[in-house]
């Protein structure tokens, strides 16, 4: 009986299928139309959401499409090499290097299995520095010679610049999927991920830093970045609900005191260093520097006591007379600036403070920052020679020191060099380092 069942159902499946065979064809192929359609639509409406959260940053300045900050240039792509924290130098997109001919030759050997941020295979025939007095070689796919006219030690540094082909076709995890400009210069820009390319960051620039913060409370950016304080209409981000600070310390950057070394009364070295003596242990907006490296660098000489606030040594070295001094400072370091001159009133000098938004043609002392390089060379800056000797400081052992630490390949020669070139400076004191400073990230939660 319980055959004659199952012989009786098998009978009325396979008429069924007989009188309907069109019709489940029909209906089995629009169930798979309706599945995809399902899976790409998921997919879309997860972009959107995505999109809808991704992540929309804020920087002050003022950019070009030739000058991107390197927030942003990090992104988009990588150097032959590395610089390490500490000064240390390593490949990156090469898998090695080799000097030879006396330090006037670098090969490097690149990675291979890597590529563009537009899918292009990443060779040789599209790297290109644009380096004067070089002339680079390209011997195959995976291999670059480049050959200078002199040794140069702080090539291997130079060399960490991100890689481009075709404007900003990079090999880093980002690329460049819209700008807005207003004129010459970058109104907002779009980075897409290079792996997953419904990911996103939207960065949103603003001439000032005042105007970014405004932008943050209003809710245009959920993020800004790399702001120098966290003061805001007489309060401060961090007593805002929901808001997320980080800070963190800018060793690329080193705040100075310059001083006009053939000012009548700054020519006198004892002078000098008695300002340098009267300087606040700590400053408010960055950690305090004693030398023109962070401490964290290879290069820097740890033998060397840090100076500490001394008055009564201050007082000692300055002459008896009473003397006024003139601060000439950009607009950021203004309150740094009074506090410098709170400190000198406590030996009896008068200080006065003139703002200015550039660099000017004449100052007694000018309070400002610079770039510290990757590399430990401070050829430009304190070299005689040097357009950006602002100071006109001269000091033949300098001078000398200098010349040979960027013809120096030697690490630990090296290393002996520019720690003789701290203590040198140190003594002649053509400026005062002050601090490294803070910078903040304010997120919204």
């Amino acid at each position: 009986m319980v055959v004659v069942r199952r012989r009786l159902i098998f009978w009325l499946i396979k008429a069924y299928i007989k009188k309907s065979k069109k019709i489940l064809i029909l209906s089995f192929f629009a169930g798979l139309f309706i599945f995809f359609i399902f899976i790409f639509g998921a997919r879309y409406l997860k972009t959107l959401f995505t999109l809808h959260r991704s992540p929309v940053i804020g920087i002050a300045g003022s950019y070009q499409k030739e000058n991107l900050p390197p927030i942003i240039v990090d992104r988009l792509s990588r150097g032959l090499t590395q610089v390490e924290k500490d000064g240390s130098v390593k490949p990156d997109l090469a898998t090695g290097f080799r000097i030879t001919d006396n330090g006037k030759t670098y090969t490097f050997f690149l990675k291979q299995n890597l590529n563009f941020s537009d899918g292009s295979k990443f060779e040789s025939k599209d790297i290109s520095y644009n380096f004067s007095d070089v002339n680079l070689e390209k011997p195959d796919r995976y291999t670059l010679i480049f050959k200078l006219k002199s040794p140069y030690a702080p090539f291997l540094a130079t060399v960490s610049k991100p890689i481009f082909k075709n404007g900003y076709i990079g090999v880093g995890n980002y690329f460049i999927e819209n700008i807005q400009l207003n004129g010459n210069f970058i109104q907002a820009m779009t980075l897409g991920l290079t792996k997953n390319r419904f990911d996103s960051i939207k960065f949103i620039f603003y001439p000032t830093e005042v105007s970014l913060k405004t932008a943050f409370m209003l809710g245009e950016v959920t993020e800004v970045s790399d702001i120098n304080s966290l003061d805001f209409n007489k309060s401060s981000f961090e007593k805002f609900p929901r808001i997320t600070v980080k800070k963190s310390t800018d060793y690329s950057h080193l705040v100075t005191l310059f001083y006009d070394t053939t000012d009548s009364e700054l020519s006198d070295k004892k002078l000098r260093l008695g300002l340098n003596y009267a300087l606040p242990d700590n400053f408010r907006f960055g950690e305090k520097a004693f030398l023109p490296y962070p401490a964290s660098s290879i290069y820097y000489n740890s033998d060397l006591n840090q100076q500490k606030q001394d008055l009564d040594h201050a007082r000692l070295l300055l002459p008896q007379s009473k003397m006024q001094l003139t601060i000439t400072t950009l607009r950021k370091y203004r309150q740094t600036a009074k506090d410098i001159a709170f400190a000198w009133s406590k030996i009896g000098i008068k200080t006065k403070v003139v703002e200015v938004d550039e660099i000017p043609d004449k100052f007694q002392i000018f309070l400002s920052d610079f770039n510290l390089p990757k590399d430990p060379d401070q050829y430009i800056l304190w070299h005689s020679g040097q357009l950006n000797n602002i100071m006109k400081y001269k000091n033949l052992r300098i001078d000398k020191l200098l010349e040979d630490g960027r013809k120096t390949l030697d690490i630990n020669e090296r290393k002996k060099i520019y720690a003789d070139f701290q203590k040198f400076l140190l003594e002649d004191m053509p400026a005062s380092f002050l601090y490294f400073p803070y910078k903040y990230e304010v997120t919204r939660n």
